[in-house]
């Protein structure tokens, strides 16, 4: 029956939503404590979710009961969030970026692929895995290193070890990002495009440039999706560079055969191009022709707060420090330095096309 089917989806996720909640309304309060304290939130809600639902986590291992809802308010929520941003983009912000910046965005991204596989190549790790760290760094996190893993035939070793130590180093980016836009005396747009072409996820963008403004936000922002934009193409390119990749099979782990292997191929659309960064599109689409009503924008903004807050507490109980331990030395060392690396070039491209 429809109606069994419907309780039988949400049943799950009542109970992680509800956690991720009382998580976000502790953040409130926090924030609301600081407030009268101090006069302002020094740390907004967005961040204190964060610290407190990795705190929590760390204290505490939630059972399977709380992950459905958990994983739903990371990754649904925070998609739909992502959408709703879409509507206080326009196409003019987005030609008002100018075609260097654009232009710029595809050479960081570029130059930061060469640069984390020729990093990880150095520290020893196989191609394959050098080429998951490099993609997962130069443009969106564990969702690159998804839609390019079966391009070239990576193992679920080659994955999980890839992706282990993203989930902790996003959240240290998110948290440290704004102490060295502010430390740096960065303007909100140039705050928002070191964003969006140094964080992992769309979302966390959200997350990062929150705390310095609307400006940083919508910049920051659109950068990102162009980055994001730019796994088309790699995994174009991935797909016929992959023969030299797939021939490295003295790398294997002595437990990987050949037939373990995934075959390589190509990831499907909606992992080139998400639901949501279409969803984004079709809201800028629609702002630009002026068919969002004006008294609709500010309660879709606070909505996209609102679930950007709640995702984000969920981000934080989704986050094992433990996994650092777990990730071993010279993937951990590959996928700092390259984050590095991109950092400096991004940087490097702020201050030559001179935006302010």
């Amino acid at each position: 029956m429809p109606g069994w089917s419907l309780r039988h989806r949400i049943v799950p996720v009542v109970p992680g939503l509800a956690l991720c909640v009382a998580v976000t309304l502790a953040a409130f309060a926090a924030a609301w404590g600081e407030a009268r304290l101090f006069g302002q939130a020094w740390v907004e809600a967005l961040v204190l979710a964060i610290l407190i639902g990795t705190a929590l986590r760390s204290a505490w291992r939630p059972s399977p009961r709380w992950f459905a809802g958990i994983h739903f308010s990371a990754k649904t929520l925070l998609e739909v969030a992502v959408v709703l941003l879409g509507g206080s983009v326009s196409a003019a912000t987005i030609l008002s970026a100018g075609p260097a910046l654009l232009l710029g965005i595809t050479a960081v991204v570029a130059l930061a692929l060469a640069a984390g596989y020729g990093i990880g190549r150095l520290l020893g790790l196989p191609a394959r895995m050098a080429t998951l760290v490099a993609c997962g760094n130069a443009i969106c996190g564990n969702s690159a290193i998804a839609a390019v893993a079966p391009v070239i035939g990576a193992d679920g070793d080659d994955v999980a070890a890839s992706i282990a130590f993203t989930a902790v180093l996003g959240v240290v980016v998110v948290l440290g990002l704004p102490l060295l836009g502010l430390g740096l005396h960065l303007s909100g747009v140039q705050y928002g495009a070191l964003a969006g072409m140094t964080v992992y996820a769309v979302p966390q963008v959200i997350a990062a440039t929150a705390p310095l403004g609307a400006t940083a936000v919508q910049v920051g922002t659109l950068v990102k999706l162009v980055r994001v934009l730019m796994l088309g193409p790699v995994c174009l390119l991935l797909s016929v560079l992959a023969r030299h990749l797939r021939e490295e099979t003295d790398e294997q782990p002595p437990h990987i055969t050949a037939g373990d292997r995934p075959r390589p191929g190509h990831p499907p659309l909606h992992q080139l191009v998400p639901w949501f960064i279409q969803g984004f599109l079709a809201m800028i689409a629609l702002r630009s022709f002026d068919l969002i009503p004006q008294a609709a924008l500010a309660p879709m903004e606070q909505a996209a707060t609102l679930l950007t807050v709640v995702s984000m507490a969920a981000l934080g109980l989704g986050v094992d420090v433990r996994t650092v331990a777990r990730a071993g030395g010279r993937v951990t060392a590959a996928v700092v330095l390259s984050l590095l690396v991109l950092g400096g070039i991004s940087l490097g491209l702020i201050r030559l096309i001179g935006l302010s």
